[in-house]
This record gives structure tokens, C-alpha cells and sequence, in this order.
């Protein structure tokens, strides 16, 4: 299996860089990327099935993995939802499926983005993860417009072993996240 051009980044290029700007000789101690979780929250799966299935399947072709169904933990009544009733999906990535979904992800999907101008830097969690957010699928190009019926929006997680936001930041920056000025 070929190492993804992205992991081969970090291991030769982006490590150094880290090593240099935080002061630290220990690679191991330096922030790395750890999974990178995309979710699917489909609210009106509640009425219509097919929106769920079809959420799953493209979310499957653009992770290289089998999609899992997530279920609602409560029951809210102003939103019609019970307990247990399946209402999205996610994958978790990680390894080698990971820097090709983040590759993909960075070179091509966030590229285009209608009226694209960065991704917000303040979208930390202060443990140093970053959440983002596109309001389609189709940016993808694993992802056949024509196979598309019900547009759907998706939140990718990227969890990393950064301390803070600024290691977080400093890393994705390092792997070229276009990030906003």
C-alpha cells in the first residue's frame, strides 16, 4: 500500500518545521492528527427514509468505509424525535484513509466551495481540534451531482494530540488548511 502524499508531508517536511517552532527535539511529543470524524445529522429522516439512505451511501463513497447510523440518546417532542430513532451518520477515519480523505479534502473539496475565502481559525475547541462545517456533498468529486436528490451539509471533526489551539493551529497551518485572515 503507498504512503499517502500528505502523511509523507508531515514526516518529512512538517516535523522539522514543528520541531523547530516549538522548541522541541522529541518527535513524539510534537502535535500530530489523530482521526478525523464526519458526521451527517439528517433531521428529516424522521419522515423520509430514503434521505437517511442516501446520506449513508454518499458518506461511504467519499470516506472509503462503511458509514454507521446514529440514533437519537433522547426524545424531544417539540422536534418529533424519540428515542433510539435513527437520525444520521458518521464515519471515523484513520491511518491512511484519513491523510487521503484530508488531501482530498484540502486540494480539492474546500477549492470548490461557492464564494470560498477560508475556513475560520477560531473553530478550536480549545483542546486542539477543529470542526468545520460544508453546507453540500457535491463538493466532493467522488459524489455524482446526478445521484444527489436531497442536498446535504456535513461537520468534519479534526482531532489532533495538540495541547492547545495554538499547537492545533499551528499544525493544520503547517498542512495547508486554507485558513482565513
Amino acid at each position: 500500500m503507498a504512503i499517502p502524499t500528505l502523511l509523507k508531508q508531515y514526516r518529512e517536511e512538517i516535523v522539522p518545521v514543528l520541531k523547530e517552532k516549538l522548541g522541541r527535539a522529541n518527535v513524539h511529543s510534537l502535535p500530530q492528527i489523530e482521526k478525523v470524524v464526519v458526521s451527517m445529522g439528517i433531521g428529516a429522516a424522521a419522515q423520509d427514509r430514503k434521505r437517511l439512505s442516501e446520506a449513508a451511501d454518499h458518506l461511504t463513497l467519499l470516506a472509503g468505509q462503511k458509514s454507521q447510523i446514529t440514533r437519537a440518546r433522547k426524545s424531544v417532542a417539540g422536534f418529533k424525535l424519540r428515542e433510539g430513532q435513527e437520525i444520521g451518520c458518521r464515519v471515523t477515519l484513520r491511518g491512511t484513509r484519513m491523510y487521503e480523505f484530508l488531501e482530498r479534502l484540502l486540494s480539492l473539496a474546500l477549492p470548490r466551495v461557492r464564494d470560498f475565502r477560508g475556513v475560520n481559525p477560531k473553530a478550536f475547541d480549545g483542546a486542539g481540534n477543529y470542526s468545520l462545517g460544508l453546507n453540500e456533498q457535491s463538493v466532493f468529486l467522488e459524489i455524482d451531482p446526478d445521484s444527489v436528490h436531497y442536498t446535504q451539509g456535513m461537520n468534519i471533526t479534526i482531532v489532533t494530540s495538540a495541547p492547545n489551539n495554538e499547537e492545533g493551529l499551528l499544525l493544520l497551518q503547517e498542512f495547508g488548511m486554507p485558513f482565513r485572515k
